[in-house]
């Protein structure tokens, strides 16, 4: 399967990947970042996989998800009838499931079900047995039940059984997660289930304040942005998945199943000018908790209950997506100098004050210490927004998040009545301002670069009207769009920053996909320099790399014509969200 071949579906605390062919080749449980029970995606059959479709058939003819909700209906139209498959994760109460209900919708259609379960992303078999007319499947701390409506029956590696729905038949399979240790879980109703994982979304969905003609792609990327959230803490994981590749068959393979401070923050300020107040507030509290203790030992990521270590391995046994290796688990960036956070959080603070988010006393004091930390750092150089894996520099954007930072806090004393060094800030704000206009700026070729000193453009300068750094009627704002439009952009798509075996800029071989976050950032920056024509052209054609089913990948290769990266991608979701905003 191609990356754009899965849809998504989730309870807000875990997900699954479903393809087109009826086979869910990802799920990790009981968290985003568990080890996963199914990872065919990350290999082959032999890492676990659970197929439920019409007897020798490959792809579906059509799915979509059911209204604005996260159950997914997948249909097959085959020579003697037709045939839907629900999908979904019912809302957690006890023990996370995965519900499967098959629907006969016309004529008689043969069914086959194949599931390969492999606990720890593909290297454990269970120990399977049957018990109590359930399917128990147990290995080391994992164990799974599993309710069918027929007897499956054991075949090599996997359990298969086949069986025939007709129109009005329906008939449901249940798989449910629980920790080995425990007493069997109670079986759930599959209709019942049904029925409030619809209501839950739908209530959410009826939150949601935005019009306009591009209501539904903003409504299916808020919703993605609600299935990354953990709802028991109010974390927002960047992807489901781990080590989908920007390059094919290359090495640029990560885990996203983390809690970016940078991501997190732009999400919440989407959901909240979308009208998810209470989501902010949730991500305020993780946040606060996260981030407890110094200023100086702030991480950019962290795990989705605010755990710091993630150390990097490799998962060896796994061939990785279409031979990309090595399949990494964790993630070292956790321990890189990001200045621009700073400035992401503070803006988060500053703009969830103004959307309507209470005040919370602890939060400021928070923001006046990660600002005293600014104010003696901001100055040095860092592994910047892309987590360059090459030597630190002096990255323009971590500077322009740095004023960002001292902005805020000033605009914080003055609009929203808060106490501070209002002049201390002030002058810091000014420094920066005049340091990056400065060292930040190429006089010749009228843009900015993306390191002081470089020659290099970088796609994050088009950050620079948008967080308020310069007006975009300002020449040199102009010239960086022009610039970045010049030297990052391939068929209308926007690289982050040029990647070439002379360039050494991220320390890593190979190049990858346009990013596809940048090419919104575009949109939105032609619409502030007064080219909406061309900023909402570009959109539409953004919205139209969209899969079937609404969702996007990080990256996009315009030559192939495929989606790379891990998928969905909340940074991309949120991203198409600012820019309807921006645009309507």
């Amino acid at each position: 399967m191609r990356i754009e071949d899965y849809a998504l579906i989730g309870d807000t605390q875990s997900a699954a990947l479903v393809a087109r062919d009826g086979s869910i080749d990802w799920l990790c449980l009981p968290r985003f970042d568990s080890p996963a029970c199914f990872a065919k995606l990350l290999g082959d059959e032999s890492n676990g996989f659970w197929r439920l479709a019409p007897a020798g058939h490959e792809m579906a003819t059509r799915r979509a998800y059911a209204d604005d909700t996260l159950i997914l209906e997948t249909v097959w139209e085959t020579s003697t009838g037709t045939v839907k498959v629900v999908d979904f994760m019912p809302p957690r109460h006890a023990n996370p499931a995965l519900v499967r209900i098959v629907e006969g919708v016309s004529g008689t259609v043969d069914m086959t079900t194949e599931i390969s379960i492999r606990f720890d992303y593909g290297r454990i078999i269970p120990w399977t047995r049957r018990f109590g007319g359930r399917l128990h499947a147990i290995g080391g701390p994992d164990s799974v039940w599993i309710d069918a409506p027929l007897d499956l029956e054991g075949s090599s590696d996997r359990h298969i059984g086949t069986f025939t729905v007709a129109a009005g038949e329906r008939r449901s399979f249940v798989f449910t997660w629980h920790p080995s240790h425990q007493p069997e879980p109670h079986g759930i109703d599959p209709g019942e289930q049904l029925a409030e994982t619809s209501r839950f979304w739908e209530e959410w969905v009826s939150r949601c304040w935005l019009p306009g003609r591009h209501r539904a792609a903003v409504v299916r990327s808020l919703i993605t942005l609600k299935a990354l959230t953990y709802s028991p803490t109010g974390g927002i994981v960047a992807a489901p998945t781990t080590s989908l590749p920007e390059n094919l068959g290359g090495v640029r393979n990560w885990d996203y199943r983390y809690c970016w401070l940078r991501d997190a923050a732009m999400t919440l300020d989407a959901l909240t000018e979308s009208g998810y107040v209470t989501e902010a507030g949730a991500w305020l509290d993780w946040l606060l908790r996260a981030i407890a203790g110094r200023p100086e030992d702030l991480q950019i990521m962290y795990g989705v209950a605010g755990e710091r270590r993630l150390p990097e391995q490799t998962l060896d046994w796994l061939p990785g997506y279409e031979g990309s290796r090595p399949v990494r688990i964790g993630n070292d960036a956790a321990g890189q100098l990001q200045l621009d956070v700073y400035g992401e959080v503070l803006n988060c603070f500053y703009r969830a004050r103004k959307l309507g988010l209470p005040p919370h006393d602890y939060a400021w004091s928070t923001a006046c210490r990660l600002m005293d930390f600014l104010e003696r750092s901001w100055a040095q150089p860092d592994e910047g927004l892309w987590e360059v894996r090459g030597p630190r520099r002096h990255f323009v954007h971590s500077k322009v998040m740095a004023w960002v930072a001292a902005d805020r806090q000033v605009r914080a004393i003055k609009e929203l009545g808060h106490t501070g060094p209002l002049r201390r800030w002030r002058a810091m704000r000014d420094r920066i301002h005049a340091e990056v206009c400065t060292k930040g700026f190429d006089r010749e070729r009228g843009t900015f670069t993306q390191s002081y000193g470089s020659h290099e453009v970088d796609a994050a300068l088009l950050l620079i009207p948008i967080v308020g750094f310069l007006p975009p009627e300002d020449r040199r704002v102009t010239g960086t769009i022009e610039a970045v439009e010049r030297e990052l952009m391939t068929d209308c798509f926007v690289l982050r920053y040029p990647v070439s075996e002379s360039n050494d800029i991220d320390g890593l071989p190979g190049a990858e996909g346009a990013f596809l976050a940048c090419s919104f950032w575009l949109a939105e920056a032609l619409s502030l320099v007064g080219r909406k024509d061309e900023a909402m052209a570009l959109f539409e054609r953004l919205l139209g790399l969209t899969n079937d089913v609404g969702l996007l990948a990080e990256e996009y290769d315009p030559v192939q014509g495929r989606h790379l990266g891990n998928f969905p991608q909340a940074f991309t979701h949120l991203q198409l969200v600012h820019t309807a905003l921006a645009l309507c």
